[in-house]
């Protein structure tokens, strides 16, 4: 089987690599300047234009998007394409301040499919696997973006979402789940659940890969969780934060 989900992608020389780069930084500079009234003034500010800019090292000259500016302009300030063409919003929690927004054309959502495709397929997720999505839905990212590589691999995909730890156990058992995604605290939870009901997960499930994020945690965390992989038989674990 190949190793590479998008081989031309994935195997461009730096050469090819750079030449991409530019191109989209160059199409990302023009359509932010022309389309977005927050960038063509900032740019404007700057004394940005993408006729100027020479190669991708310029990107240095570029200057950042900060998160206060994306709640400055909340709800539509950062919008590029005309509404008609929105195909989906996620929100922030805004637990910290204004919630900002995060709009999404078809074009992005099958961008962000094949992503996720790739980024579960180079860690050893396949067509045929059975993934448990374990993570929250709607306005949280995270659940969706999952769930649509997933699909996108070809996995039986579970949308099981987040808690109602008896029924993940369920399913974890009767469809031999072979993929979860999970945050952090929740893995621990799941952990000490399975040694209340006496279940030995060698025996009893048939997971291989876990992704785990989505959250802050600590070493601490992180290294409980680790050990994880010595509780059940997961042969791959990845952590993000």
């Amino acid at each position: 089987m190949d190793p590479f989900w998008d081989r031309p992608m994935e195997t461009l020389n730096r050469q090819e690599l750079e030449a991409l780069q530019w191109q989209r930084l160059q199409q990302t500079l023009q359509r932010a300047g022309h389309s977005s009234p927050f960038y063509a003034k900032r740019l404007k500010e700057v004394g940005i234009a993408a006729a100027e800019l020479k190669g991708v090292e310029d990107i240095t000259r570029v200057p950042p998007t900060s998160k206060q500016d994306l709640r400055d302009h909340y709800p539509y300030g950062f919008v590029c394409i005309p509404r008609e063409h929105l195909l989906r919003l996620h929100v922030s929690s805004g637990t910290t301040g204004q919630a900002t927004a995060v709009f999404y054309s078809r074009h992005d959502v099958d961008g962000w499919a094949d992503l996720m495709a790739r980024c579960m397929y180079m860690t050893g997720a396949r067509p045929g696997d059975v993934f448990q999505n374990m993570t929250g839905y709607g306005l949280f990212t995270g659940g969706l973006g999952f769930h649509y590589g997933a699909e996108r691999l070809g996995a039986l995909t579970i949308p099981a979402g987040a808690g109602n730890t008896k029924r993940q156990m369920q399913l974890l058992q009767d469809f031999s789940t072979t993929i979860i995604h999970i945050i952090p605290s929740y893995a621990l939870h799941l952990m000490e659940v399975m040694t209340e009901q006496g279940i030995n997960p060698r025996e009893r499930l048939q997971l291989r890969i876990a992704y785990l994020g989505a959250e802050p945690y600590s070493e601490e965390v992180r290294q409980r969780v680790k050990r994880f992989t010595a509780f059940v038989p997961i042969t791959a674990m990845v952590c993000r934060k």
